[in-house]
């Protein structure tokens, strides 16, 4: 039966230097594993370039507010196959996505997702919704958990709680079942899961825990098996946007630099600033019936202008966070180079929502407004739908105020719960910019619309402008602005009235379609992003000989007779680093002890590369390298790959190999002594 060793067990090697324990204080004399060479230099093992070995590929866009699916024959790889049109939707609106909202029976049985769950929660009784559980805009949560594990509970409309991992995967689920139906359906073989490789797009910012909780929701779901993870790729929502964007052509994008403004009009004072744009949507509309896109077999024509060394900036505005990123793209091979590390936050569309719902707070009361939410779900949901289909509406050049309709049970609940109107509680907030319409609406007034958006574009304007701003990015010729946000006419205005004149702004005619294309040619090619910034410093704590006046007395540890200091950081990489793809980091490990079956290596990050000691402020455990023993079968004595002699089993060397370059971080070992692979796995979770 294998032995199971805590963290960082016991270890001594002469020479050599050691691992710490994840808590010095309380586990000095246990220390971990044993570092037998020195950190070497990063090295490029370049990969060479070899065909897809999947015959389809399929990407999945979980977003914040809205869904979707596309996928891709790898011997038709420049068609790419967009997911059947939605029944239900809002008037006016073009579904290429579903919202992402799913609906769970009281028994906790997946029920619906998208159109179906949002139209079927709005039919249900009001008493009886209160036992459905319905789940909107879910996706933040893993964004904003600080402490996530596969134990992160999300909570549906009506409170109740499920484990978020089981509400990913059913929704994943779903995604799997209807586009592995549209695939076979459109496929004249017979296709097996092992033909097929999936993409899950998740933002750049999101820290590795949340990368691997999509992972393990892909694999709960049934996408592909823990044992064949290269089936499934972690796509980065901008990267992806990014690797579409070199592929446009002049007329498939919308350039906001040719259209000058002066409070919402031309120059010339005649055409609403949003009118090329709104074109742009009614060109996507007429052709709403179309679900094939061909992609440029090489660089689109929108690229002859840049020159070698010219670099562009990728702001996804999605519905819960906008992400930025900067690419270079190499001549001649098309391949892209990130310039600075990921940037950007919680900055998405659902702000507006959020601000929303907090002047309905003021207006009503915030105790009414919770309490409607909780006794009126449903109507809430129903509000909130109301809302967002204005909400596209609004442009800056607008003179006549949005009516939003307001549920027959909001006003109803109200006036029992205060006894008074609607019509009352608007006359007594003495908030002038929001009126009252006797149709049973409010009327928020142009004033009332920018008040909504203002902190969301502000916040949006603001880091893109600091992230140009930083040296490495200084001379950017185009900002492309991709995500389901960028539709918006205010941001639009914001962004050009701010930028226009410091380069290029260039929108994709589809541009909610555009890093769910973009994903599926990160699938049939993950080689395309050549290079990519290292978001925080990642390494592990060792013990190193203590040199008395550098090292301070508290890290002082006597082991066996010998003075060791603990807790020094040993690096991998450092913060905004560039790391290729194929470059590795190595480190060589011996077990603690003999027969040892399992070691267990804390990783520890920080956003400063400014770092000594584990315990340095900034500085947390972030995550385990696992590395599982075989028993070992080769004699004292026998040589190891590397040529140096195996003095026995207390002499054992695993040597490990990591890879920062991908979006995943990844980790390999072999026994150098037998040669033979060590199961290796890094876990992000499990703090």
């Amino acid at each position: 039966m294998a032995e199971e060793v805590q963290p960082d067990s016991d270890l001594q090697i002469p020479g050599g230097s050691l691992s710490i324990p994840s808590s010095p204080a309380t586990v000095r004399n246990n220390c971990g594993i044993m570092p037998l060479t020195p950190s070497p230099s990063p090295r490029v093992e370049v990969r060479p370039r070899v065909a897809c070995p999947f015959s389809v590929v399929i990407a999945i866009d979980f977003g914040t507010t809205s869904s979707g699916y596309a996928f891709s024959f790898t011997q038709d790889s420049e068609a790419i196959h967009m997911m059947k049109r939605w029944e239900g939707g809002d008037p006016g609106v073009a579904n290429q996505k579903s919202p992402t909202c799913l609906l769970l029976t009281p028994d906790l049985r997946f029920h619906s997702f998208g159109f179906a769950a949002r139209d079927f929660y709005h039919d249900l009784d009001p008493e009886e919704a209160q036992h459905w559980l319905y789940f909107d805009k879910f996706k933040m949560k893993i964004h904003s958990t600080s402490d996530l594990t596969m134990e992160t509970e999300l909570e549906a409309v009506n409170g109740r709680k499920v484990r978020a991992i089981e509400v990913f995967a059913h929704a994943l689920h779903f995604f799997r079942e209807h586009a592995l139906k549209e695939v076979k359906d459109q496929s004249s073989s017979v296709l097996e899961g092992e033909d097929i490789r999936w993409v899950i797009t998740v933002p750049a910012v999101w820290r590795q825990p949340a990368k691997q909780f999509m992972r393990e929701a892909g694999y709960l779901a049934g996408l592909v098996s823990p044992d064949c993870p290269e089936q499934l790729l972690i796509a980065l929502e901008p990267e992806a946007a990014s690797i579409y964007c070199r592929k446009l052509r002049l007329h498939q994008v919308i350039d906001l630099s040719m259209l000058p403004i002066t409070n919402g009009l031309d120059l010339d004072g005649t055409r609403p600033f949003d009118s090329s744009f709104r074109q742009a949507r009614e060109q996507l509309r007429r052709s709403r019936y179309s679900r094939t896109f061909l992609v440029e077999s090489g660089t689109g024509e929108l690229w002859s202008e840049l020159q070698t060394g010219d670099r562009y900036v990728v702001a996804d505005c999605g519905g819960g966070t906008v992400d930025l990123t900067v690419h270079q793209i190499e001549q001649p091979q098309g391949t892209l180079k990130e310039l600075y590390k990921a940037s950007g936050g919680p900055y998405g569309a659902v702000g507006v929502d959020l601000a929303f719902e907090a002047m309905l707070c003021q207006i009503f009361g915030e105790d009414f407004i919770h309490s409607f939410k909780a006794k009126r779900p449903a109507a809430w949901v129903d509000l909130m739908i109301a809302f967002e289909a204005r909400k596209r509406t609004a442009s800056p050049g607008r003179t006549n105020a949005l009516n939003i309709s307001l549920p027959f049970s909001f006003i109803d609940f109200y006036k029992r719960h205060r006894g008074q109107s609607v019509e009352a509680a608007l006359r007594r907030s003495n908030m002038n910019i929001v009126k009252w319409s006797s149709q049973g609406m409010l009327r928020l007034t142009q004033e009332a619309m920018n008040e909504l958006f203002q902190p969301t574009i502000s916040n949006i304007v603001k880091h893109i402008e600091e992230l140009m701003g930083k040296l490495e990015v200084r001379g950017v010729r185009f900002l492309f602005l991709v995500g389901g946000f960028a539709e918006s006419p205010m941001l639009q205005k914001a962004v050009q009235k701010a930028l226009g004149r410091t380069c290029r702004i260039i929108i994709p005619h589809d541009v909610g379609l555009t890093i769910l294309k973009g994903a599926v040619l990160f699938g049939l090619d993950p080689t395309v992003v050549r290079v990519r910034r290292c978001p925080v410093t990642y390494g592990v704590g060792v013990l190193n000989r203590f040199v008395g006046g550098r090292h301070p007395r508290d890290k002082l540890l006597i082991k066996d007779g010998r003075e060791w200091c603990t807790d020094i950081f040993d690096r991998f990489v450092f913060v905004d680093q560039s790391v290729a793809l194929g470059e590795v980091i190595r480190r060589s490990y011996t077990p603690a002890r003999v027969g040892q079956r399992k070691i267990i290596i804390n990783i520890y990050c920080s956003v400063t590369d400014d770092i000594t000691y584990i315990s340095d402020p900034g500085v947390r455990k972030c995550g385990t390298i696992t590395l599982d023993l075989p028993e070992s079968s080769a004699p004292p004595g026998a040589v190891g790959e590397a040529g140096a002699a195996v003095a026995g089993p207390e002499r054992r060397e695993i040597r490990a190999t990591m890879q920062f370059g991908d979006t995943e971080i990844k980790v390999t070992a072999v026994d150098v002594m037998s040669n033979r692979s060590v199961r290796a796995s890094i876990d992000f979770l499990s703090n």
